[in-house]
């Protein structure tokens, strides 16, 4: 196959035809790729633009992964707009759409699942229970069906990011993952495809989320280093205004993820709120002046 990166964009549903693509570009080409659950936006496109510049032949999945969501969470109802990505990674330039079903990615009898301990223990962690696993365990699949070189993840999950890559360097896999910057809306909300669930007056209390974020780096530029008082200051933010359910605040390890009483060097602060029926994530390094 010779990739055209202007107008000869495929679409691959199954796993055995994306198996033999990848053998084949292998032999002269370096792949990149970026998984998705689709329904797009620019923090998505920001990710393929990056892939770009790292190899010749661009990758994006596009698939809503059952096994990472609760008995209670949404799914039935994650937005999906198949016709409407394929446009907009066409316009990036995206070489090959992985487009798999669900049957095609978990046959029948399928019990082999991918659990990366002690990181999943924290944050999102303590109240999704199984979600890193099905992340972990999907991903996997991902990278030996795609057979990328390289793959882009977003750091606005940040504990995702991590998990992948504990998973990656635990068993030995042969791809390069590359952290990319969270990608934000202009009056700073983190972007996500959840926030299409937001009504207008969910939208502007969710602003708070990231302005909570800028008081902490603020309070540690000025050198505070307290993580409690500063958990404090950024829980005052988060209820200026009523609507706003805070699941966790906490200031971790950047490695681990176990909570630190006091910043040294690198911490990272990940917030989890619930406005309405809608849960959002975000976080921050915080760094040591």
């Amino acid at each position: 196959m010779t990739a055209n990166h202007s107008t000869n964009m495929r679409t691959i549903r199954t796993v055995s035809e994306m198996q033999a693509t990848a053998d084949e570009l292998r032999k002269d080409r370096r792949i990149a790729f970026v998984p998705t659950m689709g329904y797009l936006h620019e923090g998505h496109l920001a990710l393929v633009r990056k892939a770009r510049e790292l190899a010749d032949v661009v990758v994006v999945s596009i698939f809503v992964n059952p096994i990472q969501f609760g008995p209670t969470e949404d799914l039935a109802r994650y937005p999906r707009d198949f016709d409407r990505d394929a446009a907009l990674l066409e316009k990036e330039r995206t070489d090959i759409i992985f487009y798999p079903n669900d049957g095609e990615m978990y046959e029948k009898g399928f019990t082999t699942y991918v659990e990366v301990r002690k990181l999943e223990d924290h944050l999102c962690g303590k109240t999704r229970l199984g979600h890193f696993t099905g992340v972990a365990t999907v991903v996997a699949k991902l990278f030996n069906i795609v057979k990328p070189h390289c793959a882009v993840f977003g750091q606005k999950d940040y504990q995702q990011l991590m998990v992948i890559e504990r998973m990656v360097k635990d068993l030995n896999m042969d791809v390069e993952i590359v952290p990319y910057p969270t990608v934000r809306e202009p009056d700073g909300l983190a972007m996500s495809s959840r926030n299409t669930y937001l009504s207008d007056i969910e939208r502007k209390k969710a602003r708070l989320i990231s302005a909570s974020l800028r008081k902490a780096e603020e309070m540690v530029g000025s050198g505070e280093r307290n993580t409690d008082t500063i958990r404090r200051a950024v829980d005052d933010v988060l209820h200026q205004e009523d609507g706003i359910d805070v699941e966790y605040i906490n200031i971790c390890d950047t490695g681990t993820l176990e909570d630190v009483p006091v910043i040294a060097g690198r911490a990272v602060l990940a917030v989890a709120c619930r406005i309405g029926k809608t849960r959002l994530i975000d976080n921050t390094i915080l760094t040591e002046a």
